[in-house]
């Protein structure tokens, strides 16, 4: 019995993973489509779509899957996107940021109330929350591309603003209007960037326990289920033992 239990363990835990990535796949097919169909479909005239392209490669998404997702934004007919944001707060006031794209906001806005209101949050009007974060560009490399001086060095001479190097690698921050001139820059440098986006970056972190902790990233992953959700962000501060343990597969 104990073999047979590991093995429908290993077995569900496979099946939650692919389920998983078909997920993230399908949004990042949503937001090629979206970049697509708001410019060119050509990623060297078109930013957003250069910046969708790339988070999908990131992720090991097929070229196939990529090549579908811009062709389905040049059909008649086809579905329109929106972009919403939407604000408010988890448990022990840890303010929360959810970006969507959807094609139905009352169904999105639903949904969303509804897992805030499910683990203990609320949500709130649209600058509740996002008042203490930072928007921002952000570059991503591996960490064999430069030394952390020769990035930080580049960064400047490129218009960065801030670079962070963890053993995870290189992040160049910068002004998101100038996310992609900084980002041509760097790449002339050091090649092709892992990632290149934007995102919110908080400006000072809640510390929560373990119990808070948990009921936190119930919520963060049921929002994170939903198919409008593209991103989600939490200015919440924990200790990494603490955060190990919630993440544990």
């Amino acid at each position: 019995m104990a073999g047979h239990s590991k093995f429908k363990n290993i077995q569900f835990r496979k099946g939650a993973q692919d389920k998983k990535r078909a997920k993230l796949f399908s949004k990042l097919a949503r937001e090629i489509t979206t970049a697509a169909k708001m410019g060119l479909p050509d990623p060297a005239m078109n930013p957003r779509l250069r910046t969708a392209i790339q988070a999908a490669r990131a992720q090991n998404m097929p070229n196939d899957n990529i090549d579908r997702a811009i062709k389905k934004s040049q059909e008649a007919g086809g579905d329109n996107f929106e972009e919403v944001r939407y604000e408010g707060f988890g448990v022990a006031g840890v303010g929360v940021i959810v970006e969507a794209l959807t094609d139905n906001r009352n169904r999105t806005a639903s949904e969303v109330r509804s897992i805030f209101a499910k683990h203990g949050g609320n949500l709130g009007e649209t600058g509740a929350v996002s008042f203490n974060f930072d928007r921002l560009g952000a570059i991503a490399f591996d960490l064999d591309r430069a030394t952390a001086d020769a990035m930080l060095e580049a960064a400047i001479e490129a218009g960065g603003d801030d670079v962070e190097t963890t053993d995870e690698g290189h992040v160049v921050y910068c002004n998101p209007d100038e996310l992609h001139q900084v980002g041509k820059a760097l790449e002339d440098r050091f090649g092709e960037a892992r990632t290149m986006q934007i995102l919110w970056r908080s400006k000072t972190d809640v510390p929560i326990d373990e119990e808070a902790g948990e009921k936190l990233l119930r919520m963060i992953d049921a929002l994170e289920e939903l198919d409008d959700v593209q991103q989600v962000y939490a200015n919440f501060d924990v200790s990494d033992d603490v955060l190990q343990k919630l993440t544990a597969a």
